[in-house]
Formats: structure tokens, sequence, C-alpha cells
């Protein structure tokens, strides 16, 4: 089993941008010291708490001082570029990482980038994702001429083509045909799970939504790749939790329960604007600052695998019982407001927890692949 990181990132928007940028480096860059095989990082515009404006920037940005790890957007919100000119950059990135690009892709879900960018219908947003990866799927495979009739972006290229020089022809991605394409899962009954199934595209499920949520997510993807008669392999299937890592199992509940603490403020906040999901004007009573708060209490002790190294792997093995098994797991990188802490708990994952729950998820696979 691998193991790897998924950071939205999120930060409160009181500390520094320039400092919380270098923190994610310095995660990214110790994370391919550990071994880690991959980290994701999200993209917002519109957000001092998710300060990613480009995570194609940011990679590029780590790109020469790691060796291994593969670098995935997670994610990209597709409706906000123009799918040419996102097609080249990710092009250029796999080229630069020399081929250790994925992309993650998403019809973008924060309402304040929604509203900047004039997107506000959640449905329009949905069919110009799929419009866009289309796209910049012919832009990666086929050579011009091109004529793309299409509803948002018409793309045309077949008057200027000098194509000895090399003018008219975009630049294709090192990974052939293409970098792996994922998207993030989250309901039960999750459409994205069937959508990624019929496209062959990498289920990844969140880290802020139910273990039980969760345990649908390769059913429903699996069931829709039966009935297209095509193979489904769950070592494909990414798994994102928050894991915190301590010296014992009280110094982690006192970290995680923290008033003042990051993790509260991360749930705070994604809570806080899935109540206000839908409305015109946001608005916040004290009724619905009580129900966040007591969502919040419920997502601290039941979303977040924290406690010794001991105590995290006998939560790891039983997270896999209950959802059955997956091939990478993603731990959360969350803001650094006890930078010693996280360090040690990205080591302890990768030293302590992950080889005995490889050992332990390889063998019960193969103990029932026996018994088949």
């Amino acid at each position: 089993m691998d193991y790897g990181i998924f950071s939205m990132p999120l930060h409160h928007p009181s500390r520094e941008w320039r400092t919380v940028l270098e923190e994610d480096r310095e995660m990214m860059i110790l994370a391919d010291k550990l071994g880690y095989s991959e980290a994701w990082i999200g993209e917002h515009v519109a957000s001092t708490a998710e300060p990613i404006v480009s995570p194609l920037m940011f990679l590029a940005s780590v790109a020469a001082q790691t060796k291994s790890i593969r670098f995935g957007t997670g994610v990209v919100n597709l409706p906000h570029h123009h799918p040419a000119l996102l097609a080249g950059e990710v092009a250029m990135l796999d080229q630069l990482s020399d081929g250790r690009v994925m992309l993650g892709i998403g019809p973008g879900s924060l309402r304040s980038d929604a509203e900047l960018f004039g997107d506000h219908d959640g449905g329009r947003r949905a069919r110009m994702m799929m419009e866009s990866i289309d796209t910049m799927i012919k832009l990666w495979t086929e050579d011009p001429p091109y004529k793309f009739d299409t509803e948002f972006w018409p793309v045309s290229m077949s008057k200027s083509l000098l194509l000895e020089y090399g003018v008219g022809k975009p630049g294709k991605p090192l990974q052939k045909p293409h970098p792996p394409i994922a998207i993030t899962l989250r309901s039960p009954q999750s459409a994205s799970a069937e959508l990624a199934a019929q496209r062959g595209w990498i289920p990844i499920s969140g880290n802020f939504v139910p273990s039980s949520h969760i345990a649908g997510h390769w059913p429903g993807y699996a069931a829709v790749r039966d009935k297209l008669n095509l193979p489904a392999d769950p070592s494909i299937w990414r798994v994102a939790r928050s894991i915190v890592i301590t010296e014992t199992d009280e110094e982690a509940r006192e970290y995680v329960h923290r008033e003042d603490g990051g993790m509260r403020f991360y749930f705070t906040y994604l809570f806080t604007l899935a109540s206000i999901r839908g409305q015109d004007n946001v608005t916040l009573t004290d009724e619905s600052r009580a129900q966040i708060a007591e969502k919040v209490e419920d997502a601290l002790e039941n979303m977040v695998i924290s406690g010794s190294a001991q105590t995290v792997l006998d939560k790891l093995i039983a997270l896999r019982d209950e959802i059955g098994h997956f091939g990478t797991l993603l731990a959360t990188g969350h803001d650094w407001d006890d930078a010693v802490l996280w360090k040690s708990a990205l080591r302890r994952l990768a030293e302590d927890v992950m080889p005995r729950f490889s050992q332990h998820a390889d063998a019960d696979l193969a103990s029932r692949r026996a018994a088949e």
C-alpha cells in the first residue's frame, strides 16, 4: 500500500501568505524525502484561508527539489480556466517534473470563486468541466488542425499553421497518452464515483466526510465498471484522512481538540461554507453557529485518526475493515500551527505506521484472493 498527502491547503487567514506557502513547500519536500508516493494540492482564488491560487505554479516551485514524489492537483477548478491554456500548463509541468503529474479536476465549489468568475450555476459548471477536460485530452492526443465546436470554449487552429517551425502545434505532456486524471468523492452514493468509473479516472475519497460515506464509494465505482465489462482494481483508489500521530494518545487528543487549534478551524471553515451553500447572501445566525460547532465536535472525534503510532495503526486497520481495500492512504496536509508536531507526525506515519499497515493490508488482500 502506498501513502501520500492531500492538502487543500487550509490556513488561518491571519497568517502571513508568504509563511504558509513556504511551510507547504517544506511539507512537500519532506514528504518526498520520507518516501511518500504522491502529494495533491488544491486551488482557490478568492479565499486567503486557501492560499494556493495556482497548484501548477506551486508544484513547479518544488519540482527540482524533489526526486520521486508524484504531483497531483487536488483539484483544478476547470470552469475558471481556458482549456487550451491549462492543457499547455499541465503538459509543461509534466515535462519539467519528468512525468510526475496527476491532474485532479473539479467544477469548483467555493462560492466566492464562482461569484468572482461569474459561474454561479452548478449544473453549468459541471458541463464546463466536462467540455474542458475533453478539449484538453484532444489537444494532448491529437495533432492540428483543430476545430472543436463546443458550448463554452470553441477551439480552432487551422489558419496559422507553420508546423515545420512548430507554430500552431501545442506542446504535449511527457506521459502518454496524457497524465492520469482524478476526481474527488464526497456523498455516499457519489455521482463522481460513477463518472470516474466510466472515464477510467482515479477516485479520491475526501477526508472531511464520514467513513460510512466512504464505504459506498468503491462499490459504486466497481458496479459501473462491471456493467461496462471493465476491470475494477481497488489499488487505484485513494482514501484521504486527517492523521495526527504523537508520542501518546493524550497528547494527540489535546492537540486535536484545542479551542484555538488548526484542526478546529479547519472543520469550522468547511462546515461554515457548507451551511451557506445555495444562499443568495452570506448570513450566520446564532443557531447556525451552534449547529456548526456541534458538527465540528463530531468531526474532531470521528473524522480524525489520532493517537500514538500503535493507536493510529489500529484505527487505520479498523477503517480498512469498514470500507474495504484501497491502494493509497492520503494523509491530510494541515496548517503547521505546531510545526514540530506535524513534521514528527509525517515521519511517524512513514516510518512507524505505514510499514506495518501495508504488511497487514497486503497479507489480508492475498488471503481474501486465495479464498475466492
